[in-house]
């Protein structure tokens, strides 16, 4: 380390991003702090289902499942389309399986792949995430492996600003003091909490309600546009279609992926809900202030696997209906639209008509007495546009070139969930380039440390 400098590497922001390039960094035998500006560590990390996709895993070949990184950049750009970031869909696909393998075998992180499903976007099965579904749990377990390494790790400390000098950034400015470092990462998630740039960048779903995490307030974005960054993917962002209410938690997509629907309150459709929980989120939201999931005991049995769906589940966030009509009449909501909708749906799902809504995955549908029913509101759980990087994290100016020493990953980089609106987005985009972009910010940091010295 210089002797004008605090530390190696300044990490800002203590999500999924953050902590992973601070195990990678230390790892790699340089200095390294981390400072949140809340008082609790997490972010959106937290709040998530703790999935990352890995493609071709050791754990995947161990099941029998073929997969590649080759098959997962398919998958990927079929749902989200060419958009700003490109290169990072191939570089994600290709780092994450080396990212799980690292997480569970190298580090300890409590995860195994989930076979239940495939989720969003995905071909085959290749999510890996805690046995909880939590995002909280793989955050606790890298919280344990930074204090295990005794990396520094300050809560309650917002960074005013980045210290910039002819044109590299030098630190940031925390508590009106100066922390100089050789490198700064900006892990600090990205702008969905910050209604001023949601309207900005986001307009169609600036009216939603925001459910992600407090400290997504859009810094990494203010202080890259003051530093000449480019960025990409800005108007790109994850919804989510079905949060219970008035539970707050997000209504397991398990539910509908597996055969459930989502209806009005007249009891009728109104899409095509293969669209997915995040693409799906601006179709719910059109159609009225609520909307309810039906599905049935089987498709229950099989959420209740999910600590989330079974602690909402416990608080009577389902009602029950020996008929569509009972059901919705436990909910409030029309019977004789629910009676014919469920009609239709089990008509077109037994294959007996086509669907009218163009849905074409109906797993375990038809659906069959009981049925459950939860009433949900639509989202907004977390921005996809952020700053452009290159394939070492690095910040690009519009030029293609990187601003010197300044890293960024996860929220505040430029996702790969398409270019704008939610239909980009496909289960563990947000995790893997969080995890993924971090691993290689730290990595990165610590060679170009070492080769200083």
């Amino acid at each position: 380390m210089s002797a004008d400098t605090t530390t190696d590497l300044l990490v800002i922001g203590a999500g999924a991003c953050g902590l992973a390039a601070a195990i990678a960094a230390h790892d790699s035998g340089i200095e390294v702090a981390i400072v949140e500006k809340l008082d609790r560590p997490g972010g959106n990390s937290a709040l998530s289902t703790g999935s990352i996709p890995g493609a071709g895993s050791r754990y995947q070949r161990a099941a029998g499942i073929e997969d590649s990184p080759d098959r997962m950049v398919a998958d990927l750009l079929a749902v989200s389309g060419h958009h700003d970031a490109d290169p990072l869909t191939r570089l994600m696909a290709e780092q994450s399986a080396p990212l799980v393998e690292w997480l569970i075998d190298g580090l300890g992180a409590r995860m195994r792949l989930i076979t239940e499903y495939k989720h969003v976007g995905h071909s085959v099965p290749r999510l890996h995430a805690p046995s909880s579904r939590r995002g909280q749990d793989l955050v606790d377990d890298l919280l344990k492996f930074v204090a295990d390494r005794g990396i520094p790790l300050a809560v309650g400390n917002p960074v005013d600003d980045l210290i910039v000098e002819d044109g590299a950034v030098a630190g940031a400015v925390i508590g009106g003091e100066p922390v100089r470092a050789a490198k700064v990462l900006l892990a600090t998630n990205g702008f969905a909490g910050s209604r001023e740039l949601v309207r900005r960048w986001c307009p169609e779903i600036a009216g939603a309600e925001y459910f992600g995490a407090l400290g997504s307030t859009g810094e990494a974005v203010r202080w890259g546009e003051k530093v000449g960054a480019a960025l990409g993917n800005m108007a790109a962002y994850q919804g989510y279609a079905a949060v219970a209410y008035p539970q707050g938690s997000l209504l397991s997509w398990t539910t509908i992926e597996k055969g459930g629907v989502l209806v009005g309150a007249d009891g009728r459709r109104f899409g095509n809900e293969d669209a997915g929980y995040s693409g799906y989120a601006p179709m719910v939201m059109g159609q009225g202030e609520f909307a309810w999931a039906v599905y049935d005991r089987r498709i229950h049995d099989v959420a209740m696997l999910e600590e989330e769906y079974a602690e909402m589940a416990e608080m009577g966030g389902v009602r029950w209906g020996d008929t569509p009509a009972i059901a919705a009449q436990a909910a409030g909501i029309d019977q004789a639209g629910l009676t014919a909708t469920v009609a239709a749906y089990n008509a077109a799902a037994g294959g007996g008509a086509a669907d009218a809504f163009g849905r074409t995955h109906f797993n375990l549908a038809p659906l069959q007495a009981p049925f459950g029913i939860v009433k949900v509101k639509p989202g907004l759980f977390h921005t996809q546009g952020g700053l452009m990087v290159d394939d070492h994290a690095r910040v690009l100016r519009p030029d293609g070139s990187p601003v010197p020493n300044l890293f960024a990953g996860g929220g505040a980089a430029a996702g790969i969930s398409g270019r704008s609106g939610a239909g980009g987005y496909a289960s563990g985009n947000g995790l893997l380039t969080a995890l993924g972009l971090g691993r290689i910010a730290g990595l990165r940091a610590a060679e170009e440390v070492r080769a200083a010295v």
